[in-house]
């Protein structure tokens, strides 16, 4: 294996995988995206360091879903060294970190993709909030990622084991790591995320310090950092898109923009179920198999909250997941027979004979 491809991830697994899909053209090579910037982006090749770009077919073939390609991804390319690569294909992903897509389209916006562990940051101020630690997890168990929650900025706190605490409270079986930057304190407390081979993706709101963590883990700066509002500890996002590093213990780090709102994608309830193991484990003792824990009898939630097991605003709060993740189901459902019915049928599509030199050129 090459030592470029082996320090981004590269492994027998992968190998075996690229040899199975048959994708060991003698023309063509594997690559992991590394930085996006739209349609151009950073891939990482045996021969180092280059610019790709996903041919026409690929792009639309995702395009309508927002399933396109992101940074993480292992992909197929063409081309000399020095050139702009073409990006012919994907190999599957492994794992993915992905939202609900911003605005009135509903679709999928991937963030990551083949991501181990995802790191979600906390700021430990005003910004501090349980409800929205919660969405992290169920976007990262929905995805197959390892959540690890990071408190971050504990210097700024008087009370860091009565917060972490709380969010042991509601993130059962996560590791909570307190940690601070400016004290160079916890960093070792990461250690076993950061193994040579591993994939460990960012995240959290603007402000939360993730851009700080990244400089801190690479023991330089790298990534522009701003102070926060004192009043309310919001920040402007300093990390303008997603990029990965290679870190000094071996691991590879992407690094994604900080995120305003948090709208959860979900395909089945995996992420819901793992995120609220607990409520989930006193549901499989309620009278009822359909029971919606509000107002029937003999449900085994509700008691919990009655008898102090239980805190009433978790359960509020995995009802209004549960109802959101319901509605935005229905939505894509509609959507993809919306886009399953305009859809051309094969039989009027253009023959090849008919394509244009450009669409040749992107084949």
């Amino acid at each position: 294996m090459n030592k470029h491809l082996e320090e981004y991830g590269w492994s027998t697994l992968w190998q075996e995988h690229w040899i199975t899909l048959d994708m060991n053209h003698a023309e063509r090579k594997p690559a992991r995206i590394i930085a996006d910037h739209g349609h151009l982006l950073r891939i990482m090749t045996a021969d180092g360091e280059g610019w790709g770009r996903a041919t026409g077919r690929l792009r639309r073939e995702h395009e309508e879903t927002g399933t396109g390609l992101t940074v993480g991804d292992w992909v197929e390319v063409s081309g000399q060294a020095g050139d702009e690569a073409m990006i012919h294909s994907m190999l599957p992903r492994r794992t993915r970190v992905s939202r609900q897509a911003a605005g009135n389209v509903t679709k999928e916006q991937l963030i990551a993709a083949n991501v181990d562990t995802l790191l979600i940051v906390a700021a430990l101020n005003y910004d501090f909030n349980l409800r929205r630690l919660e969405r992290y997890m169920i976007m990262a168990w929905n995805g197959g990622v390892r959540p690890v929650i990071v408190l971050s900025k504990s210097d700024l706190c008087s009370n860091i084991k009565e917060q972490m605490a709380l969010v042991e409270g509601i993130a059962p079986g996560v590791e909570v790591i307190a940690l601070s930057a400016v004290q160079d304190q916890g960093k070792e407390q990461l250690e076993r995320y950061l193994q040579p081979g591993m994939t460990v993706a960012l995240t959290g709101s603007s402000g939360s310090g993730k851009s700080t963590l990244v400089n801190w883990l690479l023991g330089e700066n790298v990534q522009l950092t701003q102070s926060v509002r004192e009043a309310d500890s919001r920040g402007r996002h300093t990390t303008t898109h997603r990029e990965m590093f290679v870190l000094p213990q071996g691991a590879v780090l992407i690094d994604t923009p900080g995120m305003r709102e948090l709208n959860l994608w979900e395909e089945g309830d995996q992420g819901l179920a793992l995120a609220f193991g607990e409520i989930e484990q006193l549901a499989a003792s309620c009278k009822f198999h359909n029971c919606s824990h509000t107002r029937e009898s003999g449900c085994a939630v509700k008691e919990a909250i009655q008898n102090g097991t239980l805190e009433g605003k978790r359960l509020d709060n995995y009802l209004k997941m549960q109802k959101e993740l319901q509605f935005q189901q229905r939505k894509e459902l509609q959507a993809s027979k919306r886009r399953t019915a305009t859809s051309k049928p094969v039989s009027t599509r253009k023959p090849k004979h008919a394509r244009s030199i450009r669409e040749w050129d992107e084949a």
